[in-house]
């Protein structure tokens, strides 16, 4: 149905239009009547109205001033006068600024009326359409790269689009009417003579014709360029021809793009490195060389450490901006006869050709390791990086671009176990351990699904009292073929292969589940401390991981405590007391693992919301009752004093390193002396029975229960 608003303050006119527009055949038609023109506009506003009857004269506007703010508000509904015929004159002057026509009052009762406003929304929404899809042509031609040019029968331009503005230099304005052959000029490229343009044979012929090759366009400023393509007749609706249309391109472009994609194709996107493909043509090319004068090339594989780190933390721009950086840094170490390859994601091959020496080789190593040690200065942010890397030669290593890639790629494993930033030639036998860690990662993979990861407690005890006041979580692998796995055999190839993620967020939440059925059986475990690896503690998942588990376990989170190393908290310590921060807010305890093995920054070890201080095992271990004066575990302790932090020694296995300890007052302390690490059941039972002490000279009884 349609809506008609009639705008009249004559009660007569309005009832006669109601009643003529109601009875009529060409309907349905609804109306809506008003007197003055502000209660038009609001009604207008509000949306819904096909057609508009408009007395000029109103109470509130009068005259071709109201046409004119009405039209304004609603340029797209079609507007009808109401006129006398004595005002005629000012509905003729209204059709001219846009109305679409006038009724003369009288005559309203005609059934012609309801007729001409059905005829006036049918062809108003014809005309939207029209003009919709006449738009939808011109913003299509506009966002082709192909230039369009139409003419009428007499080859005058009366179209051109973006694209063939900007490739003749003629705007549309300037180009209309002018001839085809102003608009554009076109030369042969050898000849250069001027060359007869298609739209003359398309209008002649009436029949598509290819532009032939070597044409050249000559731009109105005077530019040249290479273009192909087709002209065609334009036809209207019964077949005859109007005009003609050509379209062109430059193939200049198309030429450069296929350069472009075949250099594409043979480098890395991001650093314009040699890609894997392009690196093993060089390889094949280099043995070739290296069998006809006898001389040797080293593929060097690199992999950076802790990069994923640093994307994971700073974001991927900042991660590529490093790639970059370290890729140019690359190559200002190697001579051009050299080539340097990434592979993907941050590895890198290193081609070097070399005579006889194979020094050459680990003086070259030795200078990438100390240019990729600099800081690398992205975006105001003063980053550090190392890499580690592996060396094969030929031929003694791979008589192919894959055996040396594989072989160097397995020595930069074995360097990362060496403990990174450091490089390492191939050996034979690192292919036996390439094969055993590929195996460990297979069935470790295989592992949380068969409930062979299991968990240990090591508890934590008050050295002054003997309670036990926690315990720390420490993972074995019970393997069916293979038996018990210490955690050094495969956490190393956990972390590597992202498997660290999975096994870390089943380590949290077993173990809060475990001090949960402890706490519900009556005991007192204390807190559970559980390990966090670099890996983990970057994932952007950690943080919302650890609030679910803490949620469905129901466990009060100052119940647990997570221990992470001065290493990790230090390699973006800004990023890393945002981390610690949110973790804080939750309740849950945080303790700084293996302190003074690190290079931890005391100013930021203040700053970092810690509870608890681990005084490193290896740092107990040298207390012996030879003289050593235990220097750097009175300095922990004291530190942990003056920062009011739990100070706790690990490693503790003699009686000696207890007494030292005591003396100094730290406060809780593990280790053999008082319990291996146990099973649930075992520990349980050990909350039963409390710790045996070594001695009973310092006021100890022989046992002290929990």
């Amino acid at each position: 149905m349609n809506l008609v608003l009639i705008i009249t303050s004559n009660e007569i006119d309005a009832r006669n239009l109601k009643s003529a527009l109601a009875e009529a055949k060409d309907g349905p038609f609804a109306t809506e009547c008003v007197t003055l023109l502000n209660k038009a506009l609001a009604l207008i506003e509000m949306g819904g109205i096909d057609v508009i009857l408009l007395d000029v004269d109103l109470a509130d506007s009068q005259g071709i001033r109201t046409f004119d703010t009405l039209y304004a508000l609603s340029p797209q509904i079609p507007i009808m006068i109401l006129c006398a015929e004595i005002s005629e004159p000012l509905a003729i002057e209204a059709v001219e600024r846009g109305a679409q026509g006038y009724l003369l009052k009288g005559h309203f009762a005609s059934n012609l009326v309801p007729q001409y406003l059905r005829n006036i929304i049918q062809r108003k929404a014809v005309e939207e359409s029209m003009s919709l899809v006449k738009a939808r042509a011109e913003v299509t031609l506009n966002s082709i790269s192909d230039a369009v040019i139409g003419t009428d029968m007499l080859g005058h331009v009366d179209y051109l689009n973006v694209a063939a503005e900007r490739m003749t230099g003629w705007t549309k304005i300037d180009a209309i009417g002018h001839s085809i052959h102003e608009v554009m000029q076109i030369v042969d490229g050898e000849t250069r003579e001027s060359k007869e343009n298609p739209i003359d044979s398309v209008l002649k012929f009436n029949k598509p014709i290819a532009l032939s090759p070597g044409t050249i366009l000559i731009h109105r400023l005077g530019g040249e360029m290479a273009i192909e393509d087709s002209a065609s007749p334009i036809q209207d609706a019964s077949g005859k021809n109007t005009g003609a249309v050509i379209v062109f391109h430059d193939t200049s472009v198309q030429n450069i793009m296929a350069a472009k994609m075949e250099h594409l194709a043979q480098h890395d996107f991001l650093t314009s490195l040699p890609n894997r493909r392009l690196l093993n043509d060089r390889i094949g090319q280099a043995i070739s060389y290296a069998k006809r004068h006898e001389t040797n090339l080293a593929a060097l594989f690199l992999d950076l450490d802790n990069f994923k780190h640093i994307n994971d933390s700073l974001g991927h721009e900042i991660g590529d901006k490093l790639l970059q950086s370290v890729a140019e840094r690359l190559t200002s170490c190697v001579r051009g006869s050299d080539t340097v390859s990434r592979q993907g994601g941050d590895e890198f091959v290193v081609l070097v050709m070399f005579e006889q020496d194979i020094k050459d080789v680990a003086l070259t190593c030795e200078k990438i390791l100390t240019a990729l040690t600099s800081p690398h200065f992205i975006d105001d942010q003063e980053l550090h990086i190392t890499t580690s890397l592996g060396i094969s030669i030929y031929p003694d290593d791979g008589m192919d671009a894959e055996s040396l890639i594989k072989n160097a790629d397995t020595a930069m494993y074995h360097a990362k176990a060496k403990g990174r930033n450091n490089f390492q030639f191939f050996k034979y036998e690192m292919n036996v351990r390439a094969v055993e860690r590929h195996m460990i990662e297979t069935n470790l993979r295989r592992a949380l699904g068969n409930n062979e990861l299991i968990l240990h407690y090591q508890p934590k005890v008050n050295l002054n009292t003997g309670v036990i006041t926690g315990s720390e979580v420490l993972i074995r692998w019970m393997h069916p073929d293979w038996g018990m796995m210490s955690p050094l055999r495969f956490i190393n190839i956990a972390e590597d292969s992202g498997l660290i993620i999975v096994i870390g967020n089943w380590v949290l939440n077993q173990a809060c589940i475990q001090l949960k059925k402890w706490q519900e059986a009556g005991l007192d475990p204390g807190t559970v401390a559980v390990n966090i690896s670099a890996v983990e503690f970057r994932h952007k998942d950690f943080v919302k991981g650890l609030s679910t588990i803490l949620a469905d376990t129901c466990l009060d989170p100052s119940c647990l405590q997570l221990e992470i190393t001065e290493t990790v908290l230090m390699r973006d310590a800004k990023v890393s007391n945002e981390i610690l921060t949110q973790i804080k807010k939750m309740g849950v305890q945080l303790a700084v693992d293996d302190f003074g093995t690190g290079y931890s920054s005391l100013s930021y070890l203040n700053q970092f919301p810690i509870d608890v201080l681990k005084i490193d095992q290896s740092f107990v271990q040298e207390i012996v009752d030879n003289g050593y004066e235990g220097i750097i575990v009175s300095a922990v302790i004291a530190m942990g004093k003056s920062l009011n932090l739990k100070v706790v020694a690990e490693g503790i296995e003699e009686e000696v390193q207890l007494a030292f300890l005591l003396a100094q007052h730290c406060e809780e302390g593990q280790g053999y002396i008082f319990s291996r690490p146990l099973g649930a059941q075992q520990f349980a039972e050990l909350l039963g029975t409390g710790i045996s002490m070594p001695f009973n000279e310092l006021d100890y009884s022989a046992t002290v229960r929990v």
